[in-house]
């Protein structure tokens, strides 16, 4: 079988590095608030291009904390909407909600699956105080549409990243606010960052940051993170408990220096896909600019089938594993009742018919000719 995603091999990949830095870990006594967290926070703003990084507890509360933080300073209010592509996983939009904001959907391109930015002006309110793009699968989805909508509006531009570690943002130099080498996580005023296990720079367990370069923000979401309190003992704020601890910093730490090789690896095997795969009844969404271009880190690589069931079935039977990500849009779970009457069609569309395929850096060239084999094959 091969599986979606070996997370055991992954981790092996550097296994003994991990092993020597949890195991200084645990000798040293000192596991909360450490010295590795503050490395680890230092080296990822480098890494990604911030003055700030923020480590708290995973990546929903690093959404979340944002917005709060937001709400603190007095830059938004209760019933402030945000605009958000309506094709998200779940924790984009319950950070809105937990924070008594507004999400208001977009859909996508169904040519990317992010969100279209021709859509966003045409959504914004009087009320509207933020867009928040999310690089979903792995992709930028910033655009220079999107950051000059923002800067006219004068809103806050805010940057779901939890799928996109190392991605960089490939733009022209007409926009004068990024250069060409600008990673995710740095585009806009604040970024969220997820290290569950499974992503492309994944600790052993929950972990997450928020990196901005705004002093302000950085050190209130610091303090709310942390019960509230901006020094020991004074809460300033009704805070929460969410922080990185050290053990997932010093994994991360270590796995921080593999990861622009190992999405090179995830590149090529997404390359691999986008040029052999030629069964006309998929849909492979369209290649960043360039075929090489490095826009799209592939944390999954996303096919859409109109009979994605049958296709899972098919695959599982000739031993590749898949996965759906995700069956079920924000707006038609039960949580979120009040939304389901909202028409998005592109957005059903992607949910009804996605199935990911294996693109991660343990499988093998022999791996990755099997599966295109497959789906060229698939009737």
């Amino acid at each position: 079988m091969i599986k979606y995603l070996d997370i055991k091999a992954i981790t092996a990949m550097h296994g003994e590095e991990i092993l020597r830095a949890v195991t200084d870990v645990t000798n040293s006594g000192w596991y909360l608030l450490g010295e590795r967290v503050r490395k680890f926070e230092q080296h990822y703003a480098e890494y990604i291009g911030t003055k700030h990084c923020i480590g708290v507890g995973n990546g929903l509360d690093a959404l979340t904390l944002i917005f709060r933080a937001y709400k603190e300073l007095g830059i938004m209010s209760d019933g402030d909407e945000v605009i958000v592509p309506a094709n998200t996983y779940i924790a984009t939009i319950l950070s809105i909600t937990e924070n008594n904001l507004v999400p208001v959907l977009v859909e996508p391109s169904i040519a990317t699956l992010q969100i279209d930015d021709s859509l966003i002006e045409q959504a914004m309110s009087p009320r509207t105080k933020a867009v928040m793009i999310v690089h979903l699968y792995g992709r930028c989805a910033y655009t220079e549409r999107i950051g000059e909508l923002c800067r006219y509006h004068n809103l806050k531009l805010i940057e779901d990243n939890a799928q996109a570690h190392g991605c960089l943002c490939s733009l022209s130099t007409s926009d004068a606010q990024l250069s060409a080498t600008k990673r995710t996580g740095s585009l806009g005023d604040a970024a969220a960052h997820s290290f569950y296990p499974g992503k492309n720079l994944g600790a052993l367990g929950d972990a997450g940051a928020v990196t901005t370069d705004d002093e302000l923000l950085a050190s209130t979401i610091r303090a709310l993170a942390n019960y509230g309190s901006p020094q020991k003992y004074v809460f300033t704020y009704k805070g929460k408990n969410s922080r990185m601890d050290e053990l997932q910093a010093a994994v991360l730490g270590v796995k921080l220096k593999y990861l622009d090789n190992d999405n090179a690896r995830r590149q090529a095997i997404a390359h691999a896909y986008e040029e052999e795969i030629t069964n006309k009844s998929l849909t492979i969404p369209s290649a960043c600019g360039q075929l090489k271009d490095r826009s799209n880190v592939y944390h999954i690589f996303p096919v859409l089938s109109p009979t994605r069931d049958s296709l899972r079935e098919y695959l599982s039977r000739n031993g590749v594993e898949t996965m759906t990500h995700y069956p079920i849009p924000p707006h038609k779970q039960a949580c979120y009742s009040e939304m389901s009457s909202l028409e998005l069609p592109i957005t059903e569309r992607i949910h009804r018919e996605e199935i990911s395929i294996p693109c991660n850096p343990v499988i093998t060239d022999d791996e990755v000719q099997r599966i295109i084999f497959l789906l060229n094959k698939y009737e």
